[in-house]
């Protein structure tokens, strides 16, 4: 390896993993070439020469981590597999990218987080992309900054997921307790979870309703509805599903002195008022309530309005991530996201569905990580699929 040439390895040559590929052997991933591709599907191995002549193909992974064909790899393959490969790759010395989400089960990321921290040396990053979308960088400095106060609630609904029964059909494995370990929580929704948390900071709680194959012949989550407790009186409403053909994409955030609206991750509008909420409530006459009620007074007086309008360039954000895992490699560049941070999201995701198996509210903090998996086991049994996990 040269110092700005990191070897990647694709563990997992579908839909994601081809694409990772492509973008590196295009050029366009600075720092980093295709040093190999592995898939277990045999077949594939064609699909690989033909689009990336001369690149390595391995059908076990744990040959290709030996080989010496590559520095670092990606886990593009079912969640259920990213901490043992994630464990695999660091104990041969392979910087590991893994995907979202960065397990199914709390034990197993912990295990995963553990490992990867007595081997500093190596790097461990989490393919959260959406940290890197403007929208959302801009807000997490704006809200970082403290000009708009203390955050009060928080509400974002993401509904635009629609998938039709043939999308489940595809494959075996698809919505399925064993296979996927989940719905929409561990397949759509992972990358909102985590700019959730990363913007209103880590819930310490949470009581959820999930529908469970309510409109698609699915065993797994296809509706989720769940309130959580941030602590100090600050709360925050989740919403997402995947059977809203229109669908919404908007995410609230309201502060001691401001409001944020997110709609469709593009359009941002930004609230500043002039005092902090409870100074207005304060202070205002009530004859001043009623003349701006009725618009007679200057909104500008109580508060100001800002929109900033933002385009999306497919694949950029994946590609800077990639990027970045490659800079943190050669030069020690900070981590757009640690590896060890895709906890956050795996327990709050498992905390909706326990909430809803037990109809309790669930203590993220201490967390009955245990429960989870004896429920999701029980799950895994009725399906009679997929073996029981540990």
């Amino acid at each position: 390896m040269t110092e700005k040439n990191v070897r990647l390895g694709i563990i997992g040559f579908g839909a994601q993993g081809t694409t990772y590929a492509g973008f590196i052997a295009d050029g366009r991933v600075e720092g980093m070439s295709l040093g190999a591709i592995c898939d277990i599907d045999a077949e594939k191995k064609a699909l690989a020469a033909e689009k990336h002549p001369g690149v390595p193909f391995y059908e076990d992974y744990i040959a290709m981590l030996d080989s010496g064909d590559v520095d670092a790899v990606v886990t593009a393959v079912p969640h259920f597999d990213h901490p043992e490969l994630t464990i695999t790759a660091i104990g041969k010395g392979i910087h590991t990218l893994t995907e979202k989400p960065a397990g199914i089960y709390t034990t197993q990321v912990e295990e995963m987080n553990s490992f990867a921290a007595e081997h500093p040396e190596t790097t461990f990053a989490i393919m959260f992309n959406q940290r890197t979308n403007p929208v959302y960088t801009d807000l997490k400095a704006l809200i970082d900054s403290g000009e708009l106060g203390a955050l009060r609630h928080t509400s974002w609904i993401i509904t635009s997921w629609w998938r039709p029964q043939g999308y489940y059909d595809q494959s075996e494995w698809r919505a399925t307790w064993g296979g996927e370990g989940g719905g929409v929580l561990v397949n759509q929704a992972p990358h909102q979870l985590d700019l959730w948390q990363w913007l209103a900071g880590t819930p310490k709680k949470v009581f959820a309703k999930l529908a469970f194959g309510f409109q698609r012949d699915i065993a797994t989550e296809d509706e989720v509805n769940a309130i959580v407790d941030f602590g100090e009186g600050v709360t925050g409403h989740f919403m997402t599903s995947t059977n809203d053909l229109v669908g919404t994409d908007r995410l609230e955030m309201l502060f001691d002195q401001g409001k944020v609206v997110v709609d469709k991750s593009s359009t941002v509008t930004i609230t500043r008022l002039k005092q902090p909420e409870r100074e207005l409530s304060e202070q205002m006459s009530m004859q001043d309530v009623a003349r701006l009620f009725r618009g007679e007074l200057d909104s500008s007086e109580v508060y100001t309005t800002e929109e900033k309008t933002y385009e999306s360039v497919w694949g950029k954000q994946h590609i800077d991530v990639l990027t970045n895992f490659a800079a943190h490699i050669n030069h020690g560049t900070e981590l757009i996201a640690d590896g060890a941070e895709g906890i956050n999201g795996v327990r709050l995701a498992s905390g909706m569905q326990l909430s809803a198996w037990t109809g309790r509210e669930i203590d993220l903090v201490d967390y009955p990580a245990e429960e989870y998996l004896a429920e999701l086991n029980q799950r895994i049994e009725a399906e009679g699929k997929f073996p029981t996990r540990s």
